[in-house]
């Protein structure tokens, strides 16, 4: 929901900070692997309780998300197989998020955890899907044309993902009820990213 306005203020700082990256020839790729094994050690740091650290690799790995990309851009390497290793690192990466809380208190977070993860399959998968079909049907994708793929949007994107583990770390205590809130917000995202996308490809055929 938030992605059209958060991604246009942060592409100038980010390709500011990308600019060096660029003239030590760093590839995209590299940006992108390298942020996830940095984002992963997340996982481990939750289960022993260090949010704050936590925190910030997580922090860490976000930049490294926006940064792969604003190098592909500078350095012209924009690509399907980026594309596809981007987000699909980003969803390990959310998942091995959860998967910590769980870890961390079982008694209290597996639950809610289990929920969340459900919840992020459909999110997930309804995005992915589409993305392949609006690939093949050539569909525009006007809020989002530096995206690898087609960004179909929701109640829960990138940014409320990112600001929702921000809050797990910052309020790990009170991670049962803000799990539960971020799963309904997924649900609803899945139900009407199936329901617009089923749509938008059933018009899309006509024409």
């Amino acid at each position: 929901m938030l992605d059209r306005w958060t991604m246009p203020l942060t592409h100038r700082w980010l390709t500011r900070i990308a600019e060096p990256l660029h003239r030590q020839r760093y590839t995209p790729d590299q940006i992108t692997v390298t942020a996830f094994f940095i984002g992963i050690t997340a996982l481990p740091l939750l289960a022993w309780q260090h949010y704050w650290l936590a925190l910030v690799v997580i922090i860490l790995n976000r930049l490294g998300d926006g940064l792969d990309g604003a190098l592909a851009r500078l350095s012209g390497r924009t690509s399907d197989a980026g594309g596809f290793i981007d987000i699909g690192l980003d969803f390990v990466f959310y998942a091995a998020v959860v998967l910590g809380f769980a870890l961390a208190n079982p008694a209290q977070n597996a639950l809610p955890a289990a929920w969340l993860l459900f919840a992020f399959i459909g999110t997930g998968t309804s995005f992915l899907a589409f993305a392949i079909a609006a690939k093949h049907q050539a569909i525009e994708r006007p809020h989002f044309p530096s995206k690898a793929f087609y960004y179909l949007e929701g109640l829960t994107e990138g940014t409320e993902t990112v600001l929702a583990l921000v809050l797990f770390c910052l309020f790990p205590e009170h991670f049962p009820t803000l799990a539960a809130l971020f799963t309904i917000a997924c649900i609803i995202t899945t139900a009407t990213r199936l329901w617009g996308g089923y749509w938008t490809l059933r018009r899309h055929k006509r024409h």
